[in-house]
């Protein structure tokens, strides 16, 4: 097994939004891609995609042109599975349908020589993916957040057949590429970040399902408060600067009486059942007829890239 910082080629299974992310990240790094996905036709459509990130680092002076089209050149793409057998370092990036998952773990088993690390990127535990492989112990969960150019943390988790030496290559070959590895020590679903972001939704959509309060009163009372501190401090440093004996106090008082259903409220299922998916369909929640969607996006978007821009410069 060659050591993360000679990492020179990387395979990417699948070519929808986190194989893009993920290819442009080992790219900007320097190392060779290739991005293997089901048809020529999805494959250019995922350059053209990758294409457009990249120019959207450039506008925003975060690399040259000359810089990304050398990113770019390191790209290649390929429908065959079977050109992964070269890479240093294999991710899967596909839809996360199980049996798929299995299969595809056990062909690249087949393909790839037994030291190559195989990791996956769908925030599900890697212990499901490994029946068909007669090595496991090279499978580790490495979970990107979308959009993965943009978003410098991935959750690495080992399963009960992981080695050790596995899960701390995976953790080198982000740290290599300049990516910041979240270690977990056992498996659980979901993860870490979409374990907070549920825990967060489900009270949010619970206290706008029970009338306590607005949609917007919801969103801004989080963006203007919370949304801030939590770009600095996490919730446990947070609960520690403000004070443990006080925070536990109040979560003595409080924890009793915030949501704890085990599926979400009647009235999201509702807006589902009739088709009313948020920004996409038109409608959810919010009606985004009288709301600018692309405007925040583009928000969204702008405050990540300036996130990107302060990680560079601290590094």
């Amino acid at each position: 097994m060659k050591p993360a910082d000679q990492i020179a080629t990387v395979a990417i299974i699948g070519n929808g939004l986190m194989g893009q992310g993920i290819s442009q990240v080992f790219a900007r790094a320097g190392k060779r891609v290739t991005l293997i996905g089901r048809s020529d036709t999805s494959l250019q459509k995922a350059l053209a995609a990758i294409n457009g990130n990249v120019a959207a680092f450039v506008q925003r002076g975060l690399t040259t042109a000359d810089a990304a089209a050398a990113a770019i050149a390191r790209i290649a793409t390929s429908t065959d599975l079977a050109d992964a057998a070269g890479a240093d370092h294999v991710i899967e990036a596909v839809p996360a349908v199980r049996e798929t998952q299995i299969e595809i773990f056990g062909k690249l088993d087949r393909i790839c020589a037994p030291d190559i690390v195989l990791g996956s990127t769908s925030g599900q535990p890697i212990s499901l993916m490994t029946g068909a492989m007669r090595h496991p112990e090279r499978a580790v969960a490495m979970h990107f957040i979308y959009p993965a150019q943009l978003i410098p943390i991935v959750e690495i988790c080992g399963g009960p057949q992981t080695a050790p030496h596995v899960v701390q290559r995976a953790c080198d070959a982000m740290t290599a590429v300049g990516q910041t590895p979240a270690v977990m020590n056992k498996e659980v679903d979901g993860f870490i970040i979409n374990r907070l972001q549920f825990a967060l939704l489900r009270e949010a959509w619970s206290m706008w399902a029970n009338g306590i309060a607005s949609a917007e009163a919801i969103d801004s009372s989080f963006k203007l408060s919370l949304g801030r501190r939590y770009a600095v401090t996490g919730p446990i440093e947070s609960a520690e600067l403000g004070g443990l004996d006080i925070m536990h106090k109040f979560a003595e008082f409080l924890l009793p009486d915030l949501d704890t259903s085990a599926a979400p409220p009647t009235a999201i299922a509702e807006l589902v059942k009739q088709g009313h998916f948020g920004l996409k369909s038109g409608k959810g929640v919010y009606d985004w007829g009288k709301r600018d969607g692309k405007a925040l996006l583009a928000a969204r978007a702008d405050r990540l890239f300036q996130h990107r821009k302060d990680d560079v410069a601290t590094k």
